[in-house]
């Protein structure tokens, strides 16, 4: 059983950073891709970013690239998501998500595990 575990996330003005973080337990963490997803109120869970098992190829979503970037670190068994130049349209609770494989997925239906969320506020 996998458990995967959210932090970092707060309130920020636009233009400014953020680091979320996402610990996971279990044996198969080197084995899967992992991910990000965002919520925001009244609107479908969406994709931001995901990375293959390997680390050498990640995906992200058109409104993020180039401000976002996903890493994952195996000695740690953790996914980071670097957030620059964040905007209020980026405002979403963010859930790190667990593949079903070990390539980049990108659909709600490719991740068989996710976080509790963390929240991240955009101040305009």
């Amino acid at each position: 059983q996998v458990q995967l575990v959210e932090s970092g996330g707060g309130l920020v003005q636009a233009g400014g950073s953020l680091r979320l973080s996402c610990a996971a337990s279990g044996l198969t963490f080197s084995m899967r891709a992992m991910g990000w997803f965002r919520q925001a109120p009244g609107k479908e869970r969406e994709f931001v970013a995901a990375i293959s098992r390997s680390g050498g190829t990640t995906s992200y979503a058109d409104s993020v690239k180039g401000r976002f970037t996903i890493s994952r670190d195996y000695a740690k068994n953790t996914v980071d998501l670097q957030m620059n130049d964040l905007k209020p349209e980026d405002t979403a609770v963010y859930y790190c998500v667990r593949g079903r494989v070990g390539y980049v997925v990108n659909s709600v239906n490719d991740f068989d595990s996710w976080g509790q969320g963390t929240q991240v506020t955009v101040s305009s």
